[in-house]
């Protein structure tokens, strides 16, 4: 009997879906398509349609094709695009407890980030979100940030100061180059390649896939795997979008975004080591500092980040930290 009643509830499900309106949601995304992300926005998608029997379709705008991540995400928050695979640091212009993700070297590895983010910071940070018009399906990937330049190899603290470094309008990273010594420049991302070639900065910090698939590899001498800071990305839905959603479809669609998210952090990882080689045979010099003096020359940073945020806030999620870490 118990079968019986699971199957024909099933079946309920699907007489539902195949009886409601068709919807199309909207993805866009920064990233270019050959990168993991596009890639695992087009199985998000595909999974979806297949599992809601052609019910929801997503359409997908790779490459900042929709606005920069800052008007992607506020369009989000409209409603004007249902979904977008963002950052934590654009989301602090929203709701500034966000900033504590991106302190540095506070995860010891991707696990033990995984662990933290996936867990209670989640638990915290989600309904902060879907206050702001958000709602976290789950957390993708972006990687540890690594530090390049044109003009010398960095294999201690001291070999940043004075580097004119394009980092990304976000005061945990601009502080950590700062107090490295560099000279922080908030170039655009779309005009960073050109600004590398043509000198106007020496270097800029990012994971090691953006840094290739955007080709930055192409115009930089050095490359330092100093592992800073470290980002994830959210798979986001725009609160008046998820409302749309039937319970069934809103379960499908959150269990399809963490597929595609495990996948693509899979990806990223696993992939490392192969990148930094490519870009090794293409010219550029790797070094792979020791990260404790790099650690204790950005403390000060963290008094920076509570008071921008909250000590409070800062000690929640370092608690968070230290418990996953016993784990």
């Amino acid at each position: 009997m118990k079968v019986i009643r699971l199957i024909f509830l099933a079946g309920l499900a699907c007489a539902a879906m195949a009886h409601a309106e068709p919807i199309t949601l909207t993805l866009a995304h920064a990233t270019m398509t050959s990168h993991p992300a596009h890639l695992a926005a087009m199985q998000f998608a595909r999974r979806v349609e297949e599992r809601t029997h052609g019910q929801i379709k997503t359409e997908i705008f790779p490459a900042a094709q929709l606005g920069s991540e800052n008007e992607m995400l506020k369009k989000v928050k409209l409603g004007a695009i249902d979904m977008d695979v963002s950052s934590p640091n654009y989301m602090i212009k929203y709701e500034k407890t966000f900033a504590v993700v991106v302190m540095p070297y506070v995860f010891d590895n991707y696990e033990h980030a995984h662990r933290v983010l996936d867990g209670p910071a989640m638990a915290w940070l989600a309904p902060l979100a879907e206050k702001q018009g958000f709602v976290i399906l789950s957390n993708w990937e972006w990687g540890f940030r690594n530090l390049s330049n044109n003009q010398r190899p960095i294999n201690q603290p001291e070999d940043v100061r004075g580097l004119k470094i394009r980092v990304p309008p976000v005061v945990e990273v601009e502080t950590t180059m700062q107090a490295l010594g560099a000279e922080v420049s908030k170039i655009s991302f779309k005009d960073l390649y050109a600004a590398l070639s043509q000198g106007l900065v020496d270097g800029q910090e990012n994971p090691l896939n953006v840094i290739y698939y955007n080709k930055l590899y192409e115009v930089q001498k050095h490359l330092a795997l100093t592992r800073h800071v470290y980002y994830n990305t959210m798979h986001l839905i725009s609160a008046k979008s998820w409302a749309m959603l039937t319970p069934v479809q809103q379960k499908i669609v959150r269990e399809e975004s963490k597929a595609a998210g495990d996948g693509m952090r899979k990806k990223i990882i696993a992939e490392e080591d192969e990148l930094i080689a490519k870009m090794i045979d293409a010219g550029v010099r790797v070094t792979r500092p020791d990260l404790k003096a790099f650690r204790a020359r950005v403390e000060p940073v963290y008094q920076e980040i509570s008071a921008y945020t909250g000590e409070a806030n800062v000690q929640r999620f370092l608690k968070m930290v230290e418990d996953e870490r016993k784990k």
